[in-house]
């Protein structure tokens, strides 16, 4: 193999150690014949990668590339493979894939030319994942990563062995974190900072700003054929959804304010929703494309929330932000026709300290979700404790 890709990879394995796992580790199919691991940047797929590599590189002959290396200016993933296995490799591994431009229709050629070859690729932008994946939809297992819940924020950056709870356990108050005894500090900090595995560096806020304006400019329009000017406007509707108090899109004056049609203003949340910028509460009316009619939209996560809304963050916004963030990757979470949210039947009304019952007295199974308060009663539940699902 080449020496400069030989270098890479033993450089970025001595930068990467096994002290803690994310969720998806152990939901990987790391023994399928070919899968992608996507979703947003900066979440931490390429970690979860090296990981896995400088764990077990031992008893199978594995290599890493970056697909935005150098190298591949003037090479092809197709010429690496055949000669990784030439040389008796076993698994490959391809980080950044989107960024190489033929990287779909080569990989369905790496598939089909070598069946005794694992590969395992990363996209940080799940459009253009999504967008190439017709040639492989039959090939390649893919699996949706998103960032640290509360659980697992509490254990890299605190050192706190939570185990997972179900859904069923929080509605239960079965949820205990029982090396902390008031949890509500650790939360309002998670809110903040926490859904980001870099969120103890000094430059976080700068390269989370990075990030957004990156899948903002460059990500979104590249995927959808946009010029520069839409990718300025779809951050002004970020900017708009940032300010919210949860945003209810009201397509016509939304329209105006941007400067856009409003036909295309689907399009746009759906793109931004794709690329983890922000998350949409349907209804269970299902339509043709057997999803719901958007009821509301909300920032993907807190710690968004608090960098893009500055000091007009609201704190209502933020708490329902953290409820659908969290209870989305475990559960089918959808708009309540009585309160804010439902799942599996059962209605959640969420709120501070002080929120009251009324709105889910009408309720079959109807729960308040409180901030503020460590332990709950009967249809009481603490905020936090929907941060330990994952």
């Amino acid at each position: 193999m080449d020496t400069s890709l030989v270098e890479f990879m033993e450089s970025q394995l001595r930068q990467t150690t096994s002290v803690f796992h994310r969720y998806m580790f152990e939901k990987i199919s790391w023994e399928s014949r070919m899968f992608g691991l996507v979703g947003p940047r900066g979440v931490g797929k390429s970690t979860i990668v090296l990981q896995y590599i400088k764990e077990n590189r031992a008893s199978r002959k594995m290599f890493y590339v970056s697909a935005d290396h150098l190298y591949f200016s003037s090479h092809t993933l197709v010429a690496v493979v055949d000669e990784f296995v030439k040389e008796g490799g076993e698994q490959m591994f391809i980080d950044e894939i989107h960024k190489y431009e033929n990287w779909s229709s080569e990989l369905k050629q790496i598939y089909d030319s070598h069946p005794e070859l694992k590969v395992g690729f990363t996209g940080s932008s799940v459009l253009d994942i999504y967008k190439g994946q017709a040639d492989l939809s039959r090939r390649a297992l893919i699996f949706m990563m998103q960032g640290l819940s509360f659980r697992e924020y509490l254990m890299l950056f605190h050192h706190t062995d939570v185990p997972v709870y179900t859904f069923e356990e929080i509605i239960d108050h079965k949820a205990r974190i029982d090396d902390i005894s008031h949890p509500l500090p650790f939360f309002k900090e998670y809110l903040r900072k926490g859904y980001y595995p870099f969120s103890d560096e000094s430059d976080f806020d700068i390269r989370l700003r990075q990030i957004v304006n990156q899948t903002m400019e460059v990500d979104i329009p590249q995927y959808a054929n946009m010029n520069a000017s839409t990718g300025r406007k779809l951050k002004k509707l970020l900017s708009v959804i940032a300010k919210s108090v949860p945003f209810k899109p009201v397509m016509d004056s939304l329209a105006s304010v941007i400067g856009v049609s409003r036909n295309v203003l689907p399009d746009y949340f759906l793109y931004m929703e794709q690329a983890g910028m922000i998350s949409q509460l349907r209804d269970d009316t299902g339509g043709i494309r057997g999803v719901g009619k958007v009821e509301k939209v909300y920032l993907d996560n807190t710690t968004m929330a608090y960098l893009l809304g500055t000091n007009s963050t609201d704190i209502g916004n933020i708490r329902e932000t953290f409820f659908y963030n969290q209870m989305r990757v475990t559960t089918e979470v959808i708009s309540s026709r009585i309160s804010d949210f439902e799942i599996d039947g059962k209605t959640f009304e969420v709120g501070g300290r002080k929120k009251g019952k009324k709105q889910v007295s009408e309720a079959k199974e109807g729960y308040v979700v409180k901030d503020d308060i460590e332990y709950g009663s009967g249809n009481i539940i603490p905020l936090w404790a929907f941060g330990l699902t994952y």
